[in-house]
């Protein structure tokens, strides 16, 4: 780990107020981690980071308005240099892969131990790729990282852009409203709504929030 002259400066993104603070409460009794700072939504990650260039984000995946992953992928293209390490309960391979695929360094479970919290922040300060004990036991002997890289699942034949607006409808916004919240006309917000129900060949609206809940796109509640 770094030392307190340069410490690795973290920032917390999850939209639960109660866990920031354990996470917050746990990094700041590690030697050589700073908290630079906590977001709620995933839509304000890129801004921070932007504004004050933390080494490393701590991201959840359930976030409203921009899910983690997409938020990863978009700091992947934007800032290069961040880390980031996915903090997620789930265990499938199929948010592991999406998570490696979006451009996470790390996907750790969050009832890790604080032992393992702090060994993947090391790991992945030093430009490796970590993934909890748990699932590297019960996924990765079956697949190499570079395979669950690869692979492509029914949401990569979406946009970014698509993907971001498939998660508002599933989350109950209407067309003005996701129009203000990405700052498009309504009819461009129609447009790629059309585009990704052509694509996931899908034509209604509780489709589309089943398409989004079976994919992880929006968490399933409880």
């Amino acid at each position: 780990m770094r030392s307190s002259t340069n410490p690795l400066r973290v920032l917390l993104a999850d939209d639960h107020t109660l866990v920031r603070a354990g996470i917050r409460a746990l990094l700041e009794k590690m030697s050589g981690v700073q908290v630079a700072g906590e977001v709620g939504e995933g839509r304000e990650v890129a801004p921070f980071v932007d504004l004050h260039r933390p080494h490393l984000v701590l991201m959840d995946i359930g976030m409203p308005g921009l899910n983690g992953l997409e938020a990863t992928e978009r700091l992947a293209r934007e800032f290069p240099e961040v880390r980031v390490i996915i903090l997620s309960m789930h265990q499938s391979e199929e948010y592991v892969w999406r998570a490696l695929k979006a451009g996470a360094t790390g996907y750790l479970l969050k009832k890790a131990a604080t032992s393992e919290l702090e060994l993947a922040l090391q790991r992945v300060d030093e430009g490796e790729i970590y993934v909890s004990k748990e699932i590297s036991a019960q996924i990765l002997k079956r697949h190499p990282l570079q395979q669950i890289v690869a692979r492509k699942g029914p949401l990569e034949r979406l946009t970014s852009r698509q993907r971001e607006i498939l998660q508002l409808i599933a989350e109950g916004q209407n067309t003005k409203e996701i129009a203000d919240i990405l700052k498009l006309s309504p009819k461009t917000v129609e447009y790629h709504r059309m585009k990704l129900m052509e694509c996931l060949d899908v034509y209604d609206i509780p489709g589309l929030v089943r398409f989004a809940l079976q994919a992880g796109v929006i968490p399933h509640e409880g």
